[in-house]
């Protein structure tokens, strides 16, 4: 499963029963572990945060009604160069064995603690109302709009700015005058559409020729 979401597919649908996000992955990881397509813990825990960006969670009430709890993001962490070469402006040995102090800090907290995903909740369940929490990371969001029509997306971003309070920067001005004058085409249509027919009704079936 992760193996063919990785390559040759648009995404990956698949269900579980792990009660919390870190569960998920560490079953999947252990899961890769014992099926010998990896040796090492780390790299098999990357490969898993890799493919999954959202997780749907339901759950079961004592009625036996399911219901969506939560929708989780997952947002793999980038490993990213902290150090730095403040040593050389350094005029002791005391600062300048600080500042390599700082970068040997850096080196191990990597080594032994390495994070290699973080996870937040985009929409929450929470008394008989879903309330909409962190925003979609900008990966994804770029992702999804590149999967949708014109039309679909500048909804889309509507929905962010929405829901999110944060304004979304359309690709091109062209794409918003673009959506707004098909908009007024299809309505125009619409109304011609509804004249030319008028009341006329189809004698076989009684309805709208």
């Amino acid at each position: 499963m992760i193996q063919s979401a990785q390559v040759a597919s648009k995404f990956t649908l698949f269900t579980h029963h792990a009660k919390t996000f870190p569960d998920l992955v560490t079953a999947l990881r252990n899961s890769m572990l014992r099926a010998g397509v990896f040796k090492d813990e780390k790299t098999a825990e990357e490969q898993v945060v890799q493919v999954l960006n959202f997780d749907i969670h339901l759950v079961k009430d004592f009625k036996g009604r399911r219901y969506i709890e939560r929708v989780t993001e997952c947002i793999p962490v980038q490993d990213r160069n902290e150090y730095t070469f403040d040593h050389r402006n350094e005029k002791t040995l005391e600062g300048k064995i600080d500042k390599f102090m700082d970068n040997a800090t850096h080196y191990f907290t990597k080594v032994t603690n390495k994070e290699l995903y973080r996870h937040v909740n985009i929409m929450e369940y929470h008394d008989g109302a879903y309330v909409l929490t962190n925003r979609i990371s900008d990966t994804n969001i770029r992702e999804m709009r590149n999967n949708m029509e014109e039309t679909d997306a500048l909804e889309f971003d509507k929905f962010i700015a929405r829901n999110w309070g944060q304004d979304v920067v359309y690709r091109t001005r062209l794409d918003h005058d673009e959506y707004e004058r098909r908009s007024k085409n299809r309505s125009t249509q619409e109304e011609r559409v509804i004249k030319r027919r008028g009341n006329h009704r189809s004698p076989i079936l009684g309805a709208d020729s």
